[in-house]
């Protein structure tokens, strides 16, 4: 996969996923990229975990956008700690 098809896939995963999970997320766009990408890393390794093979496609940019709305959560759960 190409650096620019990389991006891409984390702009829409990252942007389905802060469209998905309810609440205020207040970042810009390159960390939505950021949080798309590592999804996608997160998501690949959960449909690892279960068997599902996750390399591209309609399943791949499912199983990212479920890596990107646990780390939505996580992050989250971070800043509440923080107070910020």
């Amino acid at each position: 996969m190409s650096f620019i098809w990389m991006i891409i896939v984390g702009l829409v995963a990252g942007l389905l996923a802060r469209a998905i999970k309810p609440g205020s997320d207040p970042m810009g766009w390159i960390m939505t990229i950021v949080l798309g990408i590592v999804g996608a890393l997160v998501g690949g390794f959960l449909a690892s975990l279960i068997g599902i093979n996750a390399d591209g496609g309609f399943t791949g940019l499912i199983f990212s956008v479920i890596g990107a709305i646990i780390l939505l959560f996580i992050y989250e759960m971070i800043m509440s700690k923080r107070g910020v």
